[in-house]
């Protein structure tokens, strides 16, 4: 986004509702997680990763401070680029050829990519001028 003052109010506003979606999925995994966390083991053991209880701690908790990051703007490049390999990573490890047994399941595989451009491209451009907090660890985004 521009700091130029002549850009248009719909960008700021795109940004933020943009934040907001990635936040709320984000949000919505975590939550599903915290609310059935020996299912979502169950899930994680099924694809064959051990430690599974663990590991759905880690999923429930990195998916929250994902969410975190969305909603304040804090380190959203990393964010943002570590949400894209994570959703890449679970398009392939429970999605992927060896679970298309049906088309739900291949539609699921190839959802994941959209969202993780979304991401990629959240990360180039960063979180906006408009209710973000701006920290970061791997510099600055482009400005737009």
């Amino acid at each position: 986004m521009s700091n130029n003052a002549s850009a248009p109010l719909w960008q700021p506003i795109a940004i933020i509702v943009a934040r907001l979606l990635f936040a709320a999925m984000f949000i919505m995994a975590a939550g599903f997680k915290f609310a059935g966390m020996d299912g979502t083991a169950g899930y994680i053991a099924a694809a064959g990763f051990p430690i599974p209880l663990f590991l759905a701690w880690v999923a429930a908790i990195f998916e929250s401070l994902l969410a975190l990051a969305f909603l304040t703007g804090a380190f959203f490049c990393e964010a943002s680029l570590l949400a894209a390999a994570y959703v890449l990573f679970l398009a392939i490890a429970f999605h992927g050829p060896s679970h298309w047994t049906n088309q739900l399941e291949f539609g699921a595989f190839v959802s994941h990519f959209p969202f993780a451009a979304g991401l990629l491209f959240a990360a180039v451009h960063g979180p906006g001028g408009v209710l973000a907090l701006r920290q970061t660890i791997i510099g600055r985004p482009r400005q737009s």
